[in-house]
């Protein structure tokens, strides 16, 4: 126990050769009560040293080397708290949740509580028994002012079917945003990797050494001197759509950390209105569609928008 931050400090030295085990893998097992993305966290923050120094989760062991974890006070399991869902679809396996802009996700320092997982916790009960304590249920995330269509597992088998969909590219995912600027040509692909912002933490940024970020996208309609576009990521960064979009001169309307105010509009103009993926308890495919919000369906009609997007 490190007696100045109340951290947990373990230290390993392989005594016998694993074949080809990742580090996250190899702490998984070691620490069963961890879930995976936990530890991948851990190793990213730079709490898991290698033979004394930092090391990726994807590197493979060998039998000589001397891993030291500190490990952070376990996050207590989020509660039950009974705030309103609007619920797409439900079976015994998962849940295609309509999530409204404003709300967060699952909890984090400095928001602990009134999140998504806090709902669907009262929902199902049964959640509270996940192998993650953090995000029981999570597969995916939303920012908090994007709204639309997030799928939440009932189980742990669930959670890593639909998962690995996310991880193989199979899943449909089209996002509705406006972006100021007229975009051209009206139809495109934007590759540029990302990675966190050197020079502010809270922010992601076009980074050389960041991971593979490729964003699709389709001009719905030019709104004078904004763009109306259907979103297609192949990827899912942290803030990929927002990242891009600015880089490429077209900011995101309302986006307060990468785009342009507009007026009238309290929150980004992203909407998560299409997803579709195969369902963990028949693997049949199924597609699910959100209408675009209201607040975002009158910043269309500000602008002049000649038509509803379908």
């Amino acid at each position: 126990m490190n007696a100045a931050t109340g951290q947990e400090v373990r230290a390993f030295q392989l005594s016998s050769p694993i074949p080809d085990i990742r580090l996250d893998k190899y702490l998984t097992r070691v620490f069963p009560q961890l879930s995976r993305a936990y530890v991948q966290r851990l190793i990213e923050q730079g709490c898991v040293l290698v033979n004394g120094e930092r090391a990726k989760a994807s590197r493979k062991l060998d039998r000589a080397d001397r891993i030291v974890v500190e490990l952070p006070p376990l996050p207590a399991r989020p509660l039950a708290e009974s705030i309103p869902l609007a619920i797409v679809h439900e079976d015994e396996d998962i849940l295609v949740i309509d999530k409204p802009a404003g709300l967060t996700v699952h909890p984090a320092p400095g928001h602990p509580s009134s999140t998504l997982v806090n709902a669907v916790l009262a929902h199902c009960p049964g959640l509270a028994m996940s192998n993650d304590l953090e995000r029981p249920g999570i597969v995916h995330r939303l920012d908090k002012d994007t709204s639309g269509l997030i799928v939440i597992a009932k189980n742990d088998l669930a959670r890593g079917y639909v998962a690995a969909q996310f991880k193989n590219r199979t899943v449909t995912k089209g996002y509705l945003v406006l972006v100021k600027g007229r975009l051209f040509p009206e139809q495109g692909m934007i590759e540029a990797p990302i990675g966190r912002d050197p020079r502010s933490r809270r922010r992601m940024a076009i980074a050389e050494a960041g991971k593979e970020a490729i964003t699709k996208y389709r001009v719905r309609e030019h709104l004078d001197t904004y763009t109306f576009l259907e979103i297609t990521p192949v990827t899912g960064r942290t803030h990929q759509i927002r990242v891009h979009l600015s880089a490429i001169g077209c900011p995101v309307a309302g986006d307060p950390i990468y785009g342009v105010r507009l007026a009238g509009l309290s929150r980004q103009f992203i909407h998560a209105y299409r997803l579709g993926f195969r369902l963990p308890s028949t693997g049949q495919y199924r597609e699910f569609v959100s209408p675009l919000p209201m607040d975002l369906e009158q910043a269309l009609e500000h602008l002049g928008r000649s038509q509803k997007p379908s």
